[in-house]
This record gives structure tokens, sequence and C-alpha cells, in this order.
């Protein structure tokens, strides 16, 4: 395979940027591995405003750890309060519009004022620090707002993406002991109203220990109200008090749980702290972005993710960010309200993921051409692997090929970015998430554990602690450490296969369980995947691994196509040879189907998981409760039967 370009980044971006450099990034990296707790102390003193001090940086004894043991701090002040006595107090924390086009700019004082409020609304209810409420609403301030009312009062929340059924809220409740759930009538989606408050009474039929629901009224539709557990937001909010004064929580106090799924229908709540945590994102929110006072910063992910609470919430308000929100889809009413959104806000930070990004290249050159998007000075990719011609698309027709790409592999679990450039230090290499954060230890493994050597695949684990990293599964400690700390002993397990290149470069392939072995080759379908939307009919492709009596595995891809006409028999046969070309004819794909979606999470993440059990067991067993559109999975199994 040909080497990959290099940008390395411009004079002019350098001389403005908080990590200037290769020497600058090294310099960092290099206290941090050499002097963990002298450099993370140091960090946490400058950007948290602790109550107390801790007395000890950090306490490890694999897999147990404690960051800043016996500090006090409290994430609500330190996202709002400490900025009331700055010049930040009249800015903008919060940039939102609504999919049918409402606008609100909520400043930082009038954030603060709005969680005073709702946490006086929480406290006079009874809860306390140690009780745990679910947050199940659509993309609106009122879910930051909830948020941080939670942890004004050290109330444990678990965000709950507003897409998930009846079925997965109540799992979530029940595991939680959730005894408030906040929700919204409903939100909007491609023009549509999506009703949330008729799960949430479904799914308290079988939560008796849910003693309060808090109704925001987003939509206005017909909304049930059950006497005695249902509040209307608005009607609570009329008596509550702007006297609530943020609770001093220990470092470690349970900040939020957050619930991944996997093949079992058992949700996997994965439990972040306080102390470490807010320091962690609030540092890195300032390393990738780069952030400045003057910019105004877009993520585009849902606060039901990972990515929400860490880059849209805690990180950038802890960092005195202007975030944009939006509520709806990216192609309503046309394919460029994302683009009229950077225009009109001036965004000048834009952080979204490779699935949106080959969606937004399907659509054309002609959408974001039509607008101004000289306000950007930096891009960035989040979620999963994100391949070289999505980047170079990205880099050239958004970024007009003057903004670094911040490409970033993190997880739910690990709380914050933990690989990604300094871009205004680190040469970028389209594909490659480039060089770990400062402290980070990251390691490329055989099934032994033993290292590999640069250019090989292997496992992606992790040697030292990071201060965001996950404590523990809610409630099932004995999971936590089979799942991330048996298969190398004294290191974080990811279940992600990568290599490092010769310059120290990783290129994260997927998930562990999205690597075949054909005919002995260990081949990632992240790079099947990368060469099939090289090709010029090609818009998405997922690729899998199928039972094969000879090879072990063989190869199958599903491909959606660019518009136009096109002849399967013939461009199938084109594909096959395409990747063989691209990457050795030991990749040859044996099949390749056409669709018109792929299946995806709410998220945007193409479920694989599911792609493989259809071609492996002809059905689908596993849990699909993070699926955006059961109907794709339907069509796809009815293709199945048929062959």
């Amino acid at each position: 395979m040909s080497k990959p370009a290099v940008y390395p980044p411009s004079a002019e971006f350098v001389s403005k940027a908080r990590v200037q450099g290769m020497e600058g990034y090294r310099a960092l990296h290099e206290e941090a591995v050499n002097h963990p707790e002298t450099f993370w102390g140091g960090v946490a003193e400058r950007e948290i405003h602790w109550f107390e001090k801790w007395t000890k940086v950090v306490d490890w004894n694999p897999p147990d750890v404690k960051w800043f043991v016996g500090g006090k701090l409290n994430v609500s002040y330190n996202c709002l309060d400490r900025h009331l006595d700055t010049p930040r107090k009249n800015k903008a924390a919060i940039l939102w519009e609504g999919e049918p086009g409402e606008q609100r700019a909520i400043t930082y004082q009038e954030l603060h004022r709005l969680v005073v409020r709702f946490a006086s609304v929480l406290k006079s209810r009874g809860y306390k620090a140690g009780d745990r409420a679910i947050i199940y609403m659509p993309m609106i301030p009122e879910a930051v707002i909830a948020m941080l009312a939670c942890t004004r009062l050290g109330v444990i929340h678990s965000v709950v993406f507003g897409g998930f059924s009846a079925e997965a809220l109540k799992a979530r409740i029940q595991d939680l002991g959730a005894t408030a759930v906040i929700t919204a009538d409903g939100g909007y989606r491609r023009g549509k109203e999506i009703k949330l408050k008729p799960a949430v009474d479904e799914a308290l039929l079988d939560c008796p220990d849910v003693r309060d629901c808090i109704v925001y009224r987003r939509t206005g539709s017909d909304t049930p109200m059950k006497e005695g557990r249902d509040n209307w937001w608005h009607t609570l909010d009329e008596t509550a008090s702007e006297d609530c004064p943020a609770v001093p929580l220990d470092s470690e106090h349970p900040l939020y749980v957050l619930y991944t799924s996997g093949t079992t229908g058992k949700p996997k709540g994965i439990l972040h702290t306080t102390g470490g945590y807010l320091t962690y994102v609030t540092a890195t929110m300032k390393w990738v972005f780069d952030l400045r006072e003057e910019d105004t910063y877009w993520c585009s992910a849902d606060i039901g993710w990972v990515t929400g609470h860490s880059y849209i919430v805690y990180g950038p308000l802890a960092a005195g960010a202007t975030n944009v929100m939006y509520e709806g889809a990216p192609d309503y009413p046309a394919f460029d309200r994302w683009w009229r959104i950077v225009e009109k806000y001036k965004v000048s930070i834009l952080y979204t993921s490779p699935t949106a990004i080959r969606a937004l290249i399907r659509q054309g050159d002609q959408w974001p051409d039509a607008h101004d998007l000289s306000s950007l000075r930096l891009l960035g990719s989040v979620g999963e692997p994100i391949n070289p011609a999505a980047w170079e698309w990205y880099h050239r027709v958004i970024g007009k090929g003057r903004c670094p790409i911040v490409d970033t592999w993190w997880q739910t679990e690990t709380g914050g970015i933990l690989i990604a450039p300094m871009p205004g230090a680190v040469p970028l290499k389209p594909g490659s998430g480039t060089l770990p954060m400062p402290g980070l230890v990251a390691d490329i493994v055989d099934l032994n554990g033993f290292e590999v050597p640069p250019g090989k695949e292997g496992y992606l684990v992790l040697r030292r602690p990071w201060p965001s990293m996950a404590r523990t599964i809610w409630g099932d400690p004995d999971r936590y450490k089979e799942q991330y700390w048996t298969k190398v002993p004294g290191a974080y397990f990811t279940g992600d296969a990568a290599r490092c290149d010769e310059d120290g470069y990783y290129w994260i392939l997927g998930r562990v369980d999205d690597v075949m072995n054909v005919s002995g080759h260990r081949l990632s379908t992240m790079e099947v995947e990368s060469a099939l939307v090289k090709h010029a009919a090609v818009a998405e492709a997922a690729v899998v691994g199928k039972p094969h009596e000879i090879t072990g595995q063989a190869v199958c891809c599903f491909v959606t196509l660019k518009k136009g006409q096109h002849d399967h028999d013939a461009l199938g046969k084109e594909l096959r040879q395409w990747v063989a070309h691209e990457i050795g004819a030991f990749a040859r794909p044996e099949e390749i189907r056409f669709t018109d979606a792929l299946p995806k999470t709410r998220s945007g993440k193409i479920m694989r998981r599911l792609l493989r059990e259809i071609v492996t067991n002809h059905t689908v067993a596993g849990d699909v409760t993070t699926l955006e559109d059961m109907s794709v999975i339907t069509s796809l199994a009815a293709q199945q039967d048929e062959d």
C-alpha cells in the first residue's frame, strides 16, 4: 500500500496554538510520563476549582484507581459559578437551534440561573447526593440544565438517548435504581414530532420506585400526566428558589452512569466519577481543539452518548466555550442544514462523525459549496476510524485545505479523548489518530500480551491509568474486571485492533471482532471499507467476516452507492477486483451486497455486529435497542432468505 500523505500544521496555526510544534507536544508528554503525579496535579490545579485540595494525586491498584484522593469539588460550580466573576459572565454558553427554526442564546449567567432553579426543584422534592435520576430528552438546552442541576446536588444521572424504546428505557431505570425521570413531551426529527412521554409511561409501569417524572413542554402536544407522579417542568419552576449552592463532593463521588449495549440484552452501565473526569475532559478540550476564548464550537453528537457528555457539556462549559446545539437531522429540510448553521453562527470548530461525513459526501459538494464556511479553523472526527478518502474530502471541501483535522480515538469507558493530534504540534496522516495524549502509555500487543513490531496489527492496550477512566460497571464489578483487565494482566484492554507505524502513529482498525482472519491473513474490516469507499461509485460500505469452510472466514461487503444508474453485476465484479488491487488478492471480497441503507445506531455508527449475525446465522438475535431503523435489518434479512 502507498505511503500516506502527511499534512503538517501551517506556520500561522502553530504561531497561535496552545501547544506549538512537536517539541511542545514531546515536552508535555514526557513530563506526564516521567512525573505523572506532578503533571496531573498541576493540570488539576490550573483547570479546576477545588473547595478542598486532594492529599494524593493518584492511588493505583489495578484495576482499582482513585484520582485526587480527598479532594472536594463540584462539576456545576466549575462549569458555571466560577465564570460569573469573569468577562465570560455575559458570553454565550449555548447557541441553540431547534429543527423547526427557533433560536436561543443562553449566557453563562443565565444558564447558571436556570440550573440553580432546577436544582432547587430537585432539592425541594428531597433529592440529594447519591440519589439517581434518568434524563430522557431531545437535544434542547434543558437536557444540559438537567445534567448540571443533578451535578450541583450530587445526584447521579444517566442520560438515555431520546430514540431508545420504552423497553430499553425501563432496563436502564431498573438497573440504576433511579427514583426520578426527567423528560419532555417530545422533540423534532425530520419535520415530525418524536414523542417521548408515552415511552416513559410504558417504562414506568414496571418501575414502581420512580416517584417523580418531570416533563418539559417542548412540542405542546397532548400529554397525559399521572397525578402524584408527573409534573410539568414550567409549573415547578414557577416557585423555584434561586438560592441553591453547589454541594462540595468527594473527587471520587459518582458523576454519571452511561449505558452501552452489546450482544446481550442486559445494559452495561459505565460509571464515571467527578474529579479526575472533569480534570481530564477540561484539559483535552483545550489540547485537542486548541480552544480559544473567541471560538464558536459545535459538536454534532447527541447528549445521550459519551461524546455529548464530555465534549458538549462538561469539557466545553468547564473551559468556558460557546457551544452550538442543534436539535434535528442534518438533512432537514434540505441537505445544507448543517452548512447553514456553520455560516449563521460563524462556527470555528466542527466535531462530527465519519458516518455523518460520508453521508454528506453522498449528497454532493454543491451543498457545502453554496455556503460561506470561512469561519471554520479546525475540524474533528469521532466515533469510529475515519477512512482516508472521507478525511481528504472533509479537509478539501469543508476545510478548504486550511483546517487541521483532529481524528480522535476514545471510548465510553475512557471518558475522554486518548489518541488524537494536538493540531498546532502534530503533522496529520489521513486515517490515523496520530499520537497519545500526554501521560497515555499505549501499546499494541499479541494475544499473549507481548508487544508487536511497528506495522504489525495487534490489540490496543493502555499501560498507565488516566484521570477520566471508568471506575466500574454499575452493580457488576466482576464483569468490569473480566472484560477490561484480564486479557493482558495489569493493562486496560480496549477491545480495538490497531497498528503503529514507524513514526509512532496509531492506526485504529476497529473492534477486535471487526478483524477477519482470511486464509491466515489478519484483515481489518476498516481497511476493506476504506478501499471500497475510494471507488467513485461507492458512498458507504460495511464489511464483515462470514464463515467459510476453506479459508475460515470470507470477506462479505454491504455497499450503498452514490446516486446514478449502476449495473450491479458488473459493478460487483469491478469492486472485488478494486479491493484486490488496493490491498492484495487475499483481501478480494467473496461477496458484494448492494443495499439502500446500512443498519446504524441512533448516533450514526454502523452496526456491523448485526450484519455479522445475518451472514452467519441468517437472523438477528442480539440487542437491537440502539438500532435507528429496524426496517433496514428486516430488508437485509429478507435478501439473505432469498439468497
